[in-house]
């Protein structure tokens, strides 16, 4: 028996989802971006604290996959922009919760409309069926990755 040859580099899943960001964020930032004076990251982290107000940041670093120092300068960004509000943690002074300001709620509303038909754009000539099993099997993908930098935080 012979052994199927190795896929090159470029055909490898992990270069794939990195083409597919890659592709899907220059237009974000060439759209959307330009037009409301937003990076993805800021976009990145605005979205996630449009929808679940009072993250912190190490959640929002957790949550998003990006490192701290890039949620740092993103929410720098948005605080610049006044698109932000930080509160004292209760629990926990050394810490702060974050919430969009009313700007920044204002800019979320008009860009998670943009991100919506845009996302309908991308998917449009991939099936619903063949969307829950890529969500699905990317729920796994990140599950995964998860533990494994877990297990290496941990020795």
């Amino acid at each position: 028996m012979t052994s199927a040859p190795a896929p090159s580099v470029e055909d490898t899943v992990f270069l794939k989802l990195v083409r597919v960001v890659n592709l899907t964020a220059r237009p974000f930032q060439q759209r959307v971006g330009r037009e409301h004076q937003l990076t993805l990251n800021e976009w990145r982290t605005m979205a996630l604290l449009g929808s679940r107000p009072g993250l912190t940041a190490t959640q929002l670093a957790d949550l998003t996959g990006l490192d701290k120092m890039a949620v740092s300068r993103a929410l720098a960004g948005l605080q610049r922009a006044k698109r932000l509000h930080r509160h004292e943690d209760p629990t926990d002074q050394r810490r702060s919760r974050l919430y969009l300001s009313s700007a920044g709620k204002a800019v979320h509303a008009q860009v998670v409309v943009q991100a919506r038909q845009r996302e309908a754009e991308l998917f449009a000539g991939v099936a619903a069926d063949e969307l829950q099993q890529l969500d699905a099997t990317l729920d796994k993908l990140i599950a995964s990755v998860r533990r494994e930098t877990a297990g290496l935080g941990s020795g």
